[in-house]
């Protein structure tokens, strides 16, 4: 009997022949990136583009994953179960995004000022000048639930507006 008709699971441990070439501003990592690290990285651009250039962050995270993968495979769990484990361990500590907070700000507050197909490059400029404002809060994966948020949204978006005010774009 073939393989037909069956579910194949790819092999975690393995790293997929992918090579990984930079984009035009040399933000991606080189090299052979596992599922977990092609994973990783696919999350981070959408989420975090400001850590996708941070190879050996995502080459350790992605052995995590991994290594959970497997864990959890040898304790019984099925595939579903632990690729969820996996996803988690790959994600953890990056479930909030202050980038994609900021995008929200901008289309929300600054929409006559930045146009909506502009935003995530402005958003990835502002990013680091609004470093003090990320400081001052604790940016677990659940924060956008606490009662901190709105306050961090507010100054989040005065920060916005003085350097808007400032002509930084």
């Amino acid at each position: 009997m073939g393989t037909r008709g069956a579910f194949l699971f790819p092999d975690y441990q393995r790293p997929l022949k992918i090579l990984i070439m930079p984009d035009k501003q040399h933000h991606t990592p080189t090299g052979e990136l596992s599922y977990y690290g092609l994973s990783l990285l696919s999350y981070l651009k959408d989420s975090h583009p400001e850590l996708i250039a941070e190879g050996e962050f995502i080459a350790e995270r992605a052995d995590s994953a991994a290594q959970a993968y497997s864990e959890a495979i040898r304790s019984g769990c099925n595939h579903i179960e632990a690729e969820e484990i996996a996803r988690e361990e790959l994600c953890r500590g990056l479930h909030f995004s202050p980038y994609n907070t900021l995008v929200n700000i901008l289309w929300r507050e600054f929409e006559a000022e930045i146009p909506e197909d502009t935003a995530r490059q402005a958003a990835l400029r502002l990013l680091p000048l609004c470093r003090g404002v990320l400081e001052k809060y604790d940016l677990t994966d659940d924060f956008a639930d606490t009662p901190d948020y709105e306050l961090f949204y507010t100054e989040l978006t005065g920060t916005v507006q003085i350097l808007l005010e400032d002509g930084i774009q």
